[in-house]
């Protein structure tokens, strides 16, 4: 149910899309292509932990001001924060998480754990990370001059049937803690208690995040050692993920599947201009796109949306 409440909608990351673009350009053998693979892995599982919250929030009454997947910078560090719920009373950071099998919050040693039924594995406390996200936040309303609002925080555990354990203080881990389909009533709950208190503008609050957020990002390339002579040239087929269809009249043809397609070279393109230079030019263009015609390759590039720099002789995004 998707409402005017959601003053910032979550789009798929931009860390994800890089996964996507580079992970068919690297050869098989590439050394660390088990960890970057494990790595897009848990970022996809963890952005459709995301979108399934995200049904559960929207369900909040249409006066709350919803603000997802928000990023900011205080005192030089981002920080990001996935779901924000903004009402007259608070703002409520929800942070979800998404495991699968048994979660173990121990509040003795204070440390989580999360036991899939073949290894039991310990991993950064979700509270101690919400609390930090909490205090960042406190101190960028408090560098802008805005008001001090009270910011309450849940964890939301994306999967309904992940178990949910607690070894020691059970009232303290409930409190915040919720599958995601309850979250919206612990919200609830917390507002109408703070109704009598001071009120605050939050759809004017809403505006003002919204407006510094951006969107958070990492250089994959340094982070896995990949340089961009690690990059294998070609189109990668849309359908049966090839690498290398050849280019027909008018568009590309897998050689396995044997389907044809009009813009297959797009992510080609994108994969270029992110990982190798902002810029690209004709020549460059038919070697990682695989094919020899200069004309075609002026065609897509000023298709694709970009800029000729006539004295660098060169296309760049406008």
């Amino acid at each position: 149910m998707i409402t005017n409440k959601v003053m910032k909608k979550r789009t798929k990351p931009l860390i994800l899309k890089k996964y996507e673009l580079l992970l068919p350009r690297l050869h098989i053998n590439f050394p660390r292509l088990p960890d970057m693979q494990h790595e897009y892995n848990k970022r996809k599982k963890g952005y459709k932990g995301e979108l399934q919250v995200d049904y559960h929030l929207e369900t909040l009454p249409p006066e709350f001001t919803i603000l997802q997947d928000v990023c900011l910078q205080v005192q030089g560090r981002t920080f990001q924060m996935d779901n924000l719920v903004i009402t007259q009373q608070a703002i409520y950071i929800v942070d979800v998480k998404n495991y699968n099998g048994t979660i173990i919050f121990d509040t003795t040693f204070d440390q989580f754990t999360r036991d899939d039924g073949k290894v039991e594995m310990g991993f950064s406390h979700p509270i101690t990370q919400v609390e930090l996200q909490q205090s960042n936040l406190q101190q960028w309303l408090l560098e802008r001059n805005l008001p001090n609002i009270p910011i309450y925080y849940f964890i939301a555990i994306s999967d309904p049937s992940t178990i949910i354990k607690v070894e020691g203080d059970k009232e303290i881990i409930a409190k915040v803690v919720a599958h995601g389909a309850n979250i919206p009533k612990k919200i609830m709950d917390v507002n109408t208690q703070l109704a009598s208190g001071a009120t605050f503008q939050n759809r004017k609050m809403g505006h003002a995040i919204s407006k510094e957020s951006t969107e958070f990002d990492m250089d994959i390339m340094t982070m896995h050692g990949i340089k961009s002579a690690d990059l294998l040239p070609g189109v990668e087929c849309p359908d049966c993920g090839v690498l290398g269809i050849k280019r027909v009249h008018s568009g590309w043809k897998c050689y396995k599947c044997k389907k044809k397609f009009r813009d297959a070279h797009k992510p080609a393109l994108a994969a270029y201009l992110l990982f190798v230079t902002p810029w690209i030019t004709n020549s460059e263009c038919m070697r990682f796109l695989k094919f020899n015609a200069k004309n075609v390759a002026t065609r897509l590039l000023r298709e694709y949306g970009l800029f000729y720099d006539e004295g660098r002789r060169r296309w760049i995004e406008k």
